[in-house]
């Protein structure tokens, strides 16, 4: 009987030990193991066996991580206070490293992902802040990738998510641009009334030719006058059609008058 009691509990034990010894690893993880304290080479997915108080295991991440950074407080180059945060893209790509040469690699990236937003926007005026974000995100991709690099983490990808500027800054660039808009406005006025000054001046060329597609022209204007139910038209006559009749008038009073004498009889 003491025998069986023996047995079995050899059995449980040993039930006992080898669930506690065993360690299912997912595809997207590693497991980095310590034996007494020294570190051995990442485990791949699937069962492992474990020492039982001579082995201890870390699982590690292998699946991109988004971190997104808080709003951080920056001072542009152009002294332009502003509020910008961010969303950084990082994965393990070292399992040993991203547990023995740092303590937490999540916590450190994002730390160092708010110290290196604020410095590298810092450098940027507003203008770049707002119109070429995606060179800041370069740099910043590439400053942080830097610093997680001994870590065994790479940086996929950061983005820029928002900015924010104070009002009396919304109000000012909100009259720059509309002033901008004026003066466009009045460049391309200026510019259709060159074209159209130089389009009636060729017109005016080719009417000047054939003085009977000028009277064309104004008898169409007439027309156009009269459509419209006007009471009164006003219209011009061209100086090429009164001319003749002017000198003529005018022939004939210096005429008159050179063949008259001053008390009334002809010389």
């Amino acid at each position: 009987m003491t025998a069986v009691v023996v047995v079995l509990a050899v059995i449980v034990f040993a039930v006992v030990v080898l669930l506690f010894s065993v360690r299912v690893l997912r595809e997207y993880e590693r497991g980095v193991v310590f034996r007494l304290g020294r570190v051995r080479p990442a485990t791949g997915p699937g069962l492992r066996l474990l020492a039982p108080a001579v082995d201890r295991m870390i699982r590690v991440d292998l699946r991109v991580v988004t971190l997104t950074i808080p709003p951080q407080e920056v001072i542009t180059k152009d002294n332009v206070p502003a509020r910008v945060n961010a969303v950084v893209l990082f994965q393990v790509t070292d399992p040993v490293k991203s547990v023995t040469a740092v303590e937490n690699h999540a916590v450190a990236t994002s730390l160092m992902a708010q110290t290196t937003l604020r410095s590298v926007v810092g450098r940027a005026d507003l203008d770049t802040l707002l119109a070429h974000r995606d060179e800041l995100n370069r740099d910043l991709r590439a400053s942080i990738d830097a610093q997680t690099e001994p870590w065994g983490v790479q940086v996929r990808a950061v983005e820029i998510k928002d900015v924010e500027i104070p009002e009396a800054m919304q109000r000012a660039m909100a009259r720059e641009a509309e002033a901008e808009r004026e003066r466009r406005a009045k460049v391309i006025n200026a510019h259709g009334e060159l074209q159209a000054s130089e389009e009636l001046r060729q017109a005016a060329e080719v009417l000047s030719r054939n003085p009977a597609s000028l009277q064309l022209r104004y008898l169409q204007t007439l027309l156009e006058l009269g459509a419209d139910q006007n009471s009164t038209v006003v219209f011009p006559l061209p100086i090429d059609i009164v001319g003749p009749f002017l000198s003529g008038a005018g022939g004939a009073w210096n005429q008159a008058a050179n063949g008259a004498s001053p008390d009334g009889h002809r010389r």
